[in-house]
């Protein structure tokens, strides 16, 4: 059943896959890592989309030119959506345990919960270094100068 309808004003212009490992090691102070600790192998996968929100388009980004033929654009910066964290594609790759950690393991099944926390702040932080932003900007600026060429206008593209 359908809860809520919203309107959107962005444009998604490009979306990244991205798979990381996460080295997490928990040690215990003093204590020997046979006796207590852990240590985590996690491979993590997940995709991060970047979008151009045209509902921050300041009143100057859409101008036409008194004779109508020419539109300038002045686009705002392209931004990254939270890292969507494939569950289906991410596990444990391996994990060495101390022996007080294998009893506790067998009280239940493990947490993960911390790992998938870390893993999509890891997915936020490679989407952030890579080239997603500008792709967005570029596919951006070319879908609308294709739109508006066909419109018969002349177009003049700035990113702000």
């Amino acid at each position: 059943m359908l809860k809520s309808v919203r309107d959107l004003s962005q444009y998604h212009a490009a979306a990244g896959e991205f798979q990381i490992v996460l080295d997490i090691e928990d040690d215990v102070k003093w204590v020997p890592a046979a006796l207590a600790g852990q240590r985590t192998l996690f491979v993590a996968a997940g995709s991060v989309n970047a979008y151009v929100d045209f509902g921050t388009l300041a009143d100057d980004g859409l101008v036409v030119s008194p004779d109508g033929k020419t539109v300038e654009l002045r686009l705002p910066k392209a931004q990254l959506d939270k890292p969507n964290l494939h569950n289906d594609r991410s596990y444990v790759y391996s994990q060495e345990r101390g022996l007080i950690d294998d009893f506790q393991a067998l009280a239940g099944p493990p947490d993960l919960q911390r790992f998938y926390v870390a893993a999509e702040q890891k997915l936020a932080e490679a989407a952030d270094k890579s080239e997603l932003r500008k792709r967005a900007e570029d596919n951006t600026r070319v879908m609308l100068t294709g739109m508006l060429q066909a419109l018969g206008f002349q177009v003049k593209v700035r990113t702000d």
